[in-house]
């Protein structure tokens, strides 16, 4: 008997220091500099094109960091490019991918009915290290496809930084 009172009490040593490890976790996040950075190459990127677009950066949670909206573009720009950065730093995909997964007719099409879901071109991860910082969105480029490239240019701008 009292060898297994002393097992119980080594077993709740054990569960209990690692649970007291895990309490506690840190992230890595974008300074502010970093996202201007990224939306500046973003917008910059689309007015070579001649696109007129907003672009936001969030970070990991989906908290808006960075809003940039050029002079011409439209009104909608400002909450669609911030719900394209939301979207893909919430679920982890690019906003694209997630228009693509969410088809009508597959398991996560009601996924679209969300407040704020973009399943559409623009958003994007940011990533490096191993670490995903927060995401980027682009509205106003004609079409998803161009949407995207600017936002990869937005990444591409500060990617040296975030490998480590």
């Amino acid at each position: 008997m009292l060898r297994s009172l002393f097992v119980g009490v080594g077993l709740c040593v054990v569960i209990g220091s690692a649970l007291a490890q895990e309490a506690v976790f840190s992230t890595r996040t974008l300074t502010p500099e970093t996202a201007l950075t990224a939306a500046r190459a973003a917008l910059d990127s689309c007015r070579k094109q001649g696109f007129q677009v907003a672009v936001a950066v969030v970070d990991r949670t989906g908290l808006t960091q960075v809003l940039l909206r050029d002079r011409f573009a439209g009104a909608h720009t400002v909450e669609v490019a911030t719900n394209k950065a939301w979207t893909s730093a919430s679920f982890r995909i690019s906003s694209m991918a997630l228009g693509v997964e969410t088809q009508a007719g597959k398991p996560m099409s009601g996924i679209r009915n969300q407040p704020r879901v973009m399943a559409i071109g623009g958003g994007l991860m940011i990533e490096g290290g191993g670490n995903m910082f927060g995401a980027i969105g682009v509205s106003g480029a004609p079409g998803g496809e161009a949407d995207e490239a600017c936002a990869k240019a937005g990444i591409q701008a500060i990617a040296d930084g975030l490998e480590f």
